[in-house]
């Protein structure tokens, strides 16, 4: 895969997806966005890889939200496909909280407004003790009413999950760390060693497991999508056993299947 404006690696069972804009904070582009939504579809589908991780080029920044040199009125320009960032962002959102492997957000700098709700929505995020974490959409005339909101209260509360929008205040990653925003904070030297011990850890544990996890710990607040994402998860293993092969294979062959054997 070519990409303009991500940088997208796969090794030893870990994709690292960075958005490549550091003379821009990282902010997003509508190209950004699509490409981050192939990589990541890419990273889903492909069986080697068992975690994801996160980020943004450079030392600034993780990223910052939407680009806002090409917002105008009515969005950002040049949209892609017809769908407007807003939409695309919350696509991007949706990919990390769906996915079924573990995404990590190494939170390398400024993770501001949309970028900030992109490190919110990861399953983990580490970060270096320079980083700065916080909302930016009632100063810049932006909100996110979906992902951005919702999973911030279940990480922080909703009293400082309101303060955090309402203020538009940026914390320290020790802070962020305090009011559970992130997992761990460390030295920047110390950010890809401690994100790589992080990927080992996961990579020792079982896929499945965590798949069946990520999709439960949403079920209840997805609603009927996140009962959804859990039972498609479970019909994957479905797949797998003999007794949904029969059912196929009955098919394929115009005969009755057999279940029979299976009511045990």
């Amino acid at each position: 895969m070519n990409f303009e404006e991500i940088i997208y690696e796969k090794k030893n069972g870990v994709a690292r997806i960075a958005i490549n804009r550091p003379e821009k904070y990282n902010a997003c582009t509508p190209v950004t966005l699509l490409e981050l939504n192939k990589a990541l579809t890419d990273a889903w589908v492909d069986s080697g890889v068992g975690v994801v991780v996160f980020t943004g080029v450079g030392e600034k920044a993780f990223c910052t939200g939407g680009d806002q040199s090409i917002r105008d009125k009515g969005g950002y320009a040049g949209t892609i496909a017809a769908l407007p960032v807003e939409v695309a962002w919350q696509t991007v959102s949706g990919l990390i909280r769906s996915i079924p492997k573990p995404v990590i957000a190494r939170v390398n700098g400024y993770a501001i407004g949309g970028g900030h709700v992109f490190q919110v929505v990861c399953d983990l995020s580490i970060a270096a003790d320079t980083a700065k974490l916080g909302q930016a959409g009632p100063k810049v005339g932006s909100f996110d009413p979906g992902f951005g909101t919702g999973d911030l209260v279940r990480c922080v509360g909703l009293k400082k999950a309101k303060e955090i929008w309402y203020m538009c205040r940026l914390y320290t990653a020790r802070e962020a760390l305090d009011m559970g925003l992130v997992n761990a904070v460390v030295a920047p030297e110390e950010l890809d060693g401690e994100v790589d011990k992080w990927c080992q850890a996961l990579l020792e544990k079982s896929p499945t497991a965590l798949k069946m996890l990520k999709y439960a710990f949403h079920a209840e607040t997805d609603g009927v999508v996140g009962i959804t994402n859990l039972g498609v998860g479970g019909l994957s293993l479905f797949y797998d056993t003999d007794e949904s092969i029969e059912g196929k294979n009955a098919f394929m062959e115009k005969r009755k299947p057999d279940f029979t054997q299976y009511r045990k």
